[in-house]
């Protein structure tokens, strides 16, 4: 309070003493980082719920799996198999939770994990069902995938331009084994969508029947 605010309170006092001064509101202390440069938040992984049919997919792809390893392989792959059909699955029926990502002075903040800009090596973005997901690189040889969610396109022009000032931007990176046999998959899957609803049947248009001719009946 200044010296000019606690004398207009004392004269208001001394006028009317009967009257209570009024509580000052209290001010609201907001828990902004300084360090931090720019954040968003966004689903912690790629979502996209899937039909039935495409579970059916997944559960067929995994019998014939099971049948060649039966037959021609070694048995206890089939237990890995079914524990990654039960992952999709689980995946594919869960949605993800909101996370918040921050671009800070210092590096990367994500889920708890802090990541600095001299343990990252280069980052290049690709496109997973309706989002972009930035994919940042540890340096050798670590070689950490550090994936974020982007929902907008302007936040991704955002982002591009801060994390340029700091690693090295791939526009047409090299895929790892994991994004190929991912991007396999994907290419496997049924492309189709079931509806809850049913399909809508086109209304009749109104014709204009002529009259039938009125034959007499002869008797």
């Amino acid at each position: 309070m200044t010296p000019e605010e606690l004398r207009e309170t004392i004269n208001e006092f001394r006028d009317n003493p009967q009257r209570e001064p009024e509580p000052r509101p209290a001010v609201e202390r907001l828990a902004i980082n300084p360090q931090t440069i720019y954040s968003w938040k966004a689903p912690l992984r790629a979502y996209k719920r899937k039909p039935a049919g495409v579970l059916r997919f997944y559960a067929a792809l995994a019998l014939l799996l099971t049948l060649i390893v039966f037959f021609f392989g070694d048995k206890i792959l089939i237990l890995p198999i079914w524990a990654t059909v039960f992952l999709v699955y689980v995946l594919t029926i869960t949605p993800p939770p909101i996370v918040e990502n921050k671009v800070t002075k210092f590096g990367i903040e994500t889920i708890g994990n802090a990541y600095k800009w001299d343990q990252l090596s280069h980052f290049y973005f690709i496109k997973k069902f309706e989002y972009h997901v930035l994919t940042v690189v540890s340096i050798p040889p670590q070689n950490t995938h550090i994936y974020l969610v982007i929902t907008k396109e302007e936040e991704k022009e955002k982002i591009l331009h801060l994390l340029s000032e700091h690693l090295v931007f791939l526009e047409e990176p090299s895929k790892t084994l994991t994004d190929k046999m991912a991007e396999w998959l994907t290419q496997l899957m049924p492309d189709y969508e079931e509806s809850s609803s049913k399909p809508e049947e086109a209304p009749l248009s109104p014709q204009t029947h002529a009259p039938s001719e009125v034959r007499p009946h002869l008797m």
